[in-house]
């Protein structure tokens, strides 16, 4: 028989995704999940006076976020048999904020070596980004974190477009990093090879650089604080690693995405720093 106390069959539910939690001040509290990377206890659930549950997210201040990355609603808080629900869209279509009247404007694949699916990120018509990882025991075929329930991250880290940054590197072609997939796809719109890491700026590591060794690399800075942050934290992962760097900047605009639809061509960029030149380049250091 179904439960019909709320709190019940929502303990219930997180239990059934495999989020588990621990009872700690009269709450039951456990890791964010509209937060990827929370640590436990990031939301409580209590009993609520009338009998339903009370979520709380102390990063979002509310539950809205919360309940939408598990595929519930406000009215399933209270102590009445859940309803029969739609069928989720389509595993391609579906977004966690889509309950909030979201749609799903492109999807980035991150593969492997050899073409195979780690993670994915769907960007919404709000400029909301979603990672999911594949996982074959759910419906959707897709797990909307990168991390257990501990925190830690249960795939790998890789540059976007890794199978074409490889075959770039066999061809000895420039390779591009720029701060997000759309600048990604405005460069190869263009015939040229080009990266990035997820998540956007600060989110490089030398994990990414490693399948870089050996390259001349062009880093297109986008044109505030945090990118510029980002291009230095680029530089340093390839300084010993790439063959050259140089960090350009759009010349009208923020990112590469906004340099070509202003008419430039990839010869326009504004170089800012040449890091580490080219064997024999007269450049200098900066």
């Amino acid at each position: 028989m179904t439960d019909t106390i709320a709190f019940n069959r929502l303990a219930d539910h997180l239990a059934g995704m495999g989020v588990h939690g621990r009872y700690q001040g009269g709450a039951l509290r456990v890791p964010g999940l509209c937060h990827d990377g929370d640590a436990p206890g990031t939301v409580a659930i209590r009993r609520g006076n009338n009998g339903g549950a009370v979520v709380f997210c102390h990063k979002c201040q509310g539950n809205a976020d919360f309940l939408t990355a598990i595929g519930w609603t406000e009215a399933d808080l209270f102590d009445e048999p859940l309803p029969e629900r739609e069928p989720r869209p389509a595993e391609d279509t579906w977004i966690p904020c889509g309950d909030r009247g979201h749609k799903r404007v492109a999807q980035y694949l991150y593969q492997d070596e050899n073409g195979t699916v780690v993670h994915g990120v769907t960007r919404c018509n709000h400029k909301c980004f979603a990672q999911w990882r594949p996982d074959g025991s759910t419906k959707s075929g897709r797990r909307w974190s990168l991390n257990d329930k501990e925190g830690n991250r249960l795939v790998r880290l890789v540059p976007y477009r890794l199978p074409e940054l490889l075959r770039a590197k066999t061809a000895d072609r420039v390779l591009w990093i720029c701060e997000g997939e759309k600048d990604v796809h405005a460069l190869v719109d263009r015939g040229l090879a080009a990266t990035c890491n997820a998540a956007g700026a600060g989110r490089w590591t030398a994990e990414h650089a490693q399948f870089i060794e050996g390259m001349d690399v062009t880093v297109v800075a986008d044109r505030d604080t945090p990118g510029r942050k980002h291009a230095e934290q680029v530089v340093e992962t390839l300084r010993g690693l790439a063959r050259s760097v140089y960090v350009v900047q759009a010349k009208t605009g923020k990112d590469a995405a906004d340099h070509f639809e202003a008419g430039h061509g990839d010869a326009d960029f504004d170089q800012v720093w040449a890091p580490v030149p080219y064997p024999g380049d007269p450049a200098v250091t900066a």
